[in-house]
């Protein structure tokens, strides 16, 4: 077994408290967590603490949650924990090179893709959005850059095609776990092997916007579905019919064509599964569950059994044309 290493680390979302309790369970000795400050959310507005320092809280580990890295008094608090490294696991706030230097060992990330494919702040959803066949973790020494740094690791994972990003984002958690634990033993050993990343390869995750959720029935099924499935559960698809804003929550590609003379957007059939809508190139979707204003998400078969009048063959969803992501 490798010496134990006194770490830092730095995150936010769920993603990130899942990492800090499998290292938490590791031999490695977590020190300090840094996350983002305090937020107001849900109807009530209730200020409420991130996934990550409820488990530092639960752990009695010492929390900070500075605004930036601007000030020096946060460089030297920083400096002042004598960390051997730092572990970066979507934190969201931006760490300056005067901060990645400080732990002996200086920052590592685990990033949710294989870089340098999907640098930057959404690459489980824009992995999918693209119609990747595989994603994974990268394990990377962090220098100035967006996820430009050396990578130190990587697992990879196949992405079905009936995955939504939900889904991959909680397989990729385990992954990226043993994925990091491994890396920590070798820093601890000496024997980390940085690899340099091809910059001709790269691509970036823009960050997802809801106005990227709406839908063009004209595109074709699989692009449909991906775009769907891509933005389950964040910000969810969505689209109207009957003047009602319907969101999408899941859909997979129909083994139906649609009927000649069918407008892409109109509802063709319905089945036990679903809502089959027609598509570009007379392709065709079918919807497995959906929300309407003011509902939660159901299955299709519900809302077909409660709200028949509005999702009747015959009945066109509005197509929404939007900004497409390249890759």
């Amino acid at each position: 077994m490798s010496r134990p290493l006194k770490i830092i680390f730095a995150g936010t979302p769920d993603f990130a408290a899942k990492t800090l309790q499998s290292i938490i369970r590791s031999h490695h000795q977590v020190i300090a967590v840094y996350t983002q400050p305090d937020r107001r959310s849900g109807r009530g507005k209730k200020i409420t603490s991130s996934a990550v320092k409820s488990v530092a809280t639960e752990h009695n580990i010492a929390t900070y949650q500075p605004t930036n890295f601007k000030e020096i008094s946060t460089l030297n608090q920083l400096a002042d924990i004598k960390a051997d490294l730092m572990v970066v696991v979507a934190y969201g706030i931006l760490l300056p090179i005067e901060a990645l230097n400080i732990p002996k060992y200086g920052c590592v990330n685990v990033h949710a893709s294989l870089l340098p494919r999907w640098r930057g702040a959404a690459p489980i959803e824009r992995s999918l959005l693209a119609g990747d066949c595989e994603t994974g973790i990268t394990i990377m020494q962090m220098d100035e850059g967006l996820d430009t740094g050396a990578m130190l690791n990587k697992s990879t994972i196949a992405i079905s095609d009936t995955m939504t990003s939900g889904e991959l984002h909680d397989q990729l958690i385990p992954l990226g776990a043993t994925a990091l634990l491994s890396t920590l033993n070798e820093i601890a050993e000496g024997t980390t092997n940085p690899e340099p990343q091809d910059d001709q390869q790269a691509c970036y995750a823009s960050k997802l916007s809801k106005a990227e959720g709406g839908i063009n029935w004209s595109q074709t099924a699989e692009q449909i579905s991906r775009k769907i499935r891509g933005l389950s559960p964040r910000p969810i698809a969505f689209s109207s019919i009957n003047e009602l804003t319907v969101r999408i929550w899941n859909a997979e590609q129909s083994t139906a064509l649609a009927p000649p003379k069918s407008i892409p957007g109109q509802i063709i059939a319905t089945s036990k599964l679903g809502i089959i809508v027609c598509c570009g190139d007379s392709s065709a979707v079918t919807i497995l569950s959906l929300q309407l204003p003011g509902g939660k998400a159901l299955k299709a078969q519900d809302l077909l059994n409660s709200k028949k009048d509005i999702f009747s063959v015959g009945n066109l969803f509005e197509s929404i044309v939007a900004e497409q992501q390249s890759s």
